[in-house]
């Protein structure tokens, strides 16, 4: 039986149904505030970037091909949205992999951050997979005033989030 904010089977990975820890966000929630681990071992909050626009994009883990692609994809649009908008990739991965994967692939707009002490990002924000402590794939704009302005909870660890969506709503907001 699951507990509060357990969501059985929503979300497959790689291809069996896993349960998420945490609410669902939706459009116009108040962002949950999150301590999460940069690569250099500092801690990092939502507040952090408060008065930009965010994109908050989860991953499970940055050393897999679409997880790689999406943070990729996220570091070239980043360049092309100015200076008040902030892309964040968030994995469970070890701040230290992250910044290996970054050097490797040449990733520099894009803050990649660890929640691999608590989870807390994923139990906040619903990404958290109960069975591998990992994050699902998940996408979240947050406007100025840490409103929440776009979510979308990708349903499977092998499908690609709707960049042009995201990226719309990242254009839009305030």
């Amino acid at each position: 039986m699951p507990v509060a904010n357990e969501r059985e089977g929503a979300f497959l990975f790689p291809d069996k149904p896993v349960t998420l820890i945490g609410p669902e966000l939706k459009v116009g929630d108040t962002a949950p505030d999150f301590r999460l681990v940069a690569n250099d071992l500092s801690e990092v909050s939502l507040a952090d970037s408060k008065g930009k626009i965010r994109i908050i994009s989860v991953v499970p883990s940055l050393d897999t091909g679409v997880c790689d692609a999406q943070t990729r994809r996220f570091n070239e649009e980043a360049s092309k949205l100015g200076d008040n908008v902030v892309v964040l990739t968030v994995s469970a991965d070890l701040p230290f992999a992250q910044k290996r994967w970054c050097g490797a692939a040449g990733v520099e707009r894009v803050m990649t951050l660890s929640d691999h002490r608590t989870m807390g990002f994923g139990d906040a924000y619903g990404t958290h997979i109960k069975e591998y402590r990992l994050e699902s794939r998940a996408v979240f704009v947050v406007d100025s005033s840490d409103k929440i302005v776009y979510v979308q909870y990708v349903p499977a660890a092998g499908e690609h989030p709707n960049y042009e969506a995201a990226l719309d709503a990242a254009k839009a907001a305030k």
